[in-house]
């Protein structure tokens, strides 16, 4: 868990690797429902052709038939799921009923003044959307395809602040529930290099 542009999904991706782990984000579990055409996947997406948040009732049904189809001993790491309390009851509820458990979440804390800086200073290509502070190159053209290189309206400064407001309205509540839980709350320090960020994630995983 963290705001937008702690960092989330590329530090996911490196425990994924380290653990060969399973990841998933709400995003990824919503997507394959509806290439299977699950009945949940077809009626998350009514919701997402209409341009509205898909019902917390929906998605914790999609996260369940994903875990479902997954081996009983298989590790997993959700990205940025659970978003609201009702998820994170759902998905207890989940794993109970599975004989699963919860290990630990991972909470990436950074200042509001990095994440904006960090946010409103990518570009993305307007071609393949490759994000330039990965792939960009330093005439404004993206390295991979030569598209030219563009700021996305919600990576504008006060756009920037304004999903963080949200995130704190919505989601911070999440981590007081957890911090209120038998599930241990990681607090790490998601400033300085990617390594070093993933190293703190593993000594605490491991702690």
């Amino acid at each position: 868990m963290g705001p937008p542009g702690a960092g989330k999904g590329t530090q996911g991706e490196l425990l994924e690797q380290h653990l060969d782990a399973v990841r998933y984000s709400t995003g990824d579990m919503l997507r394959e429902a509806r290439r299977a055409g699950t009945e949940l996947g077809s009626l998350a997406q009514t919701y997402m052709d209409a341009g509205e948040l898909v019902p917390d009732e929906v998605v914790i049904g999609v996260v369940g038939e994903a875990l479902a189809a997954l081996s009983p001993d298989a590790s997993v790491i959700l990205d940025g799921f659970p978003r609201t309390i009702p998820q994170a009851e759902g998905l207890a509820l989940i794993l109970e009923a599975a004989g699963q458990r919860l290990d630990a979440v991972v909470n990436l804390v950074v200042p509001e003044e990095e994440l904006v800086s960090r946010l409103s200073g990518r570009r993305v290509c307007s071609e393949c959307g490759t994000l330039a502070s990965s792939d960009g190159g330093a005439d404004g053209t993206c390295a991979a395809c030569g598209g030219d290189l563009i700021q996305r309206r919600d990576d504008r400064p006060e756009t920037v602040r304004r999903r963080l407001a949200v995130y704190l309205e919505e989601t911070a509540p999440v981590l007081e529930w957890y911090a209120d839980s038998p599930v241990d709350l990681l607090e790490i320090d998601g400033t300085g290099s990617v390594v070093e960020i993933q190293e703190r994630i593993r000594e605490r995983l491991t702690a």
